[in-house]
């Protein structure tokens, strides 16, 4: 009688000739990495998981993981410096993801299918004063609704929004866009009272009962600066032109208009006074490499024949002229005078030098710190130095940006979440960075950045009409489709293919993968072959 051989006399299941793991010195595991457009992001949305549910065309899923850290998307597709792009590992490859342009679409998707935010299951009782509506104060008011708890916003303006409102041209936010997004805040149950100005913070406070307070005063003082001039009245601020424009006001300014300072709110001054029939010419001391002002906006500016008087500085205004000194940069990149002087035509002139926070109302709390012009707040939570006040926004340090707002009022609202529960809210570790040298980018087709178009230069110049346009359908899904997921699996089933152990298991959609490390004999075709770097050697356990 013929014998088997003693390997496969033995229970399948334990035999030497299916167990190949004995042999492994390295081990192959997931690893979930930290994509560059998240670490970067402001707000600290999850851009490469809406990403994905885009690309597959799940808008609303996408809309609602987007929402779970930014609940403005529509106002953020269009105002947000975009910074994440910059950022994008696809950069390397070809050109970096049009992230804004997506979440434009999904914004703009929301509002068009009437998407609402789903109001919190159980109420706390808790009631939380938020002074401000501007975007650090909404976010705020719609994560702290989300945790149940009750929530009333005070603003001094007549409307919400804050420098979105006040500050941000109609052409590059169209103020249906931002009503839709705040009337979805409110929905929930947020309210808000326009048209007064909170002047005692701790009265306020013990008055209404409210368990916590946050602070979401905006940058609402103009920077001013000494210009000898003989008559003041034609030297304005820029907010105060902005605001003016904003609410329809009459803007009685001259023809010929000289626009003082480099920052973007130098070019959204400049830009909408061009469509206002006036003739303005930005004025800035440094040259182009050192101006401030968002690259993209003072490239439209230029388009739209708004001149630029570089290295220049308003030494005197007299009548309708102004005397201009021109400045050289030293090797530290600041300018200096030179003695030099040049003459200028303008009719007035419109001081961009830079935005401050009213403090007053605030230096009025007993023990609240201040930095400078800023509150003092912890990092983590937002609270400042006096027990249950919080801020976020233009008052605390940081970039003053709508996005930065945006963020900081999350993690405020957060910070409060965690003090009405008599716990301390902690910011979560990051994972590891994922590198563009970490992946294996020879999956990836060569995909050109789709370019949102703008309308044409003529009705630019002439009209508030929205600039820039978004995408299509076709056009969100396929620049969606774009992104690498870097250092996160994607489920291209690349590991599972190419296993020649079959010890790559497929859990599912949505699941992505794991290891039976008994048939897994270590080769490290897995990892070799994952696209987005996901999968990572490490030593064998001993």
């Amino acid at each position: 009688m013929m014998t088997k051989p003693f390997a496969t006399t033995l229970d399948p299941a334990t035999s030497l000739e299916n167990h190949t793991g004995s042999w492994r010195t390295l081990r192959p595991v997931n690893v979930f990495k930290l994509p560059p457009c998240n670490k970067q992001c402001p707000a600290g949305e999850n851009i490469q998981q809406w990403l994905y549910y885009a690309a597959e065309g799940d808008y609303e899923h996408a809309w609602r993981i987007l929402t779970e850290d930014n609940p403005m998307p529509a106002c953020m597709g269009r105002v947000c410096y975009h910074t994440c792009e910059g950022k994008c590992n696809r950069g390397f490859l070809d050109e970096s993801v049009g992230i804004n342009s997506v979440e434009r679409f999904l914004g703009d998707y929301a509002i068009e299918h009437k998407l609402s935010f789903k109001k919190p299951v159980r109420e706390t009782g808790k009631k939380v004063l938020i002074i401000g509506a501007g975007p650090a104060g909404l976010s705020a008011a719609y994560h702290l609704r989300r945790f149940g708890h009750n929530v009333h916003i005070v603003e001094m303006a007549k409307q919400p929004g804050g420098m979105m409102r006040y500050g941000i041209p109609v052409y590059r936010l169209p103020r249906n866009i931002l009503d839709a997004e705040i009337a979805r805040i409110t929905d929930m149950g947020v309210t808000i009272e326009c048209g007064r100005r909170v002047e005692d913070i701790v009265a306020e406070k013990l008055n209404g009962k409210y368990d916590a307070v946050i602070l979401g005063l905006g940058a609402s003082l103009s920077s001013n600066v000494n210009i000898p001039s003989g008559d003041t009245t034609h030297i304005l601020s820029a907010l105060e032109v902005l605001g003016d424009i904003a609410s329809n006001t009459d803007v009685e300014i001259g023809r010929r208009v000289a626009v003082y300072g480099g920052g973007n709110t130098a070019v959204d001054v400049a830009r909408s006074l061009r469509r206002m029939g006036a003739d303005p010419i930005i004025v800035y001391r440094r040259n182009r490499d050192k101006m401030p002002a968002n690259e993209e906006e003072m490239d439209d500016a230029i388009k739209e024949g708004i001149q630029v008087k570089w290295l220049s500085t308003i030494a005197q205004a007299e009548g309708e002229k102004l005397k201009i000194e021109k400045m050289v940069l030293d090797d530290n990149g600041k300018p200096q005078p030179t003695g030099e002087f040049d003459e200028l035509s303008a009719d007035s002139v419109v001081l961009a030098i830079g935005q401050n926070v009213d403090l007053s109302v605030v230096k009025k709390v007993e023990g609240l710190q201040l930095e400078k012009d800023a509150v003092t707040v912890d990092k983590d939570n937002m609270m400042t130095s006096v027990d249950g006040i919080f801020a976020a926004g233009d008052m605390v340090p940081g970039d003053r940006t709508v996005t930065a707002a945006i963020g900081m009022g999350k993690h405020a609202a957060r910070g409060v979440n965690a003090y009405l529960k008599g716990t301390k809210y902690t910011r979560a570790q990051k994972h590891e960075d994922a590198r563009f040298e970490d992946m294996h980018p020879w999956y990836y087709t060569d995909a050109p950045k789709t370019v949102r178009p703008q309308i044409e230069l003529a009705r630019r110049t002439n009209t508030f009409d929205e600039v820039q346009h978004g995408l299509t359908e076709e056009n969100a899904i396929f620049e969606a489709r774009r992104c690498l997921s870097c250092g996160n699996c994607m489920e291209c089933d690349n590991c599972y293919g190419v296993c020649p152990d079959s010890a790559v298991v497929k859990l599912g959609p949505g699941k992505g993968y794991e290891f039976n490390y008994d048939y897994c004999k270590g080769c490290g075709v897995c990892a070799q072959e994952c696209p987005c770097g996901h999968i990572k050697m490490v030593p064998e356990k001993i």
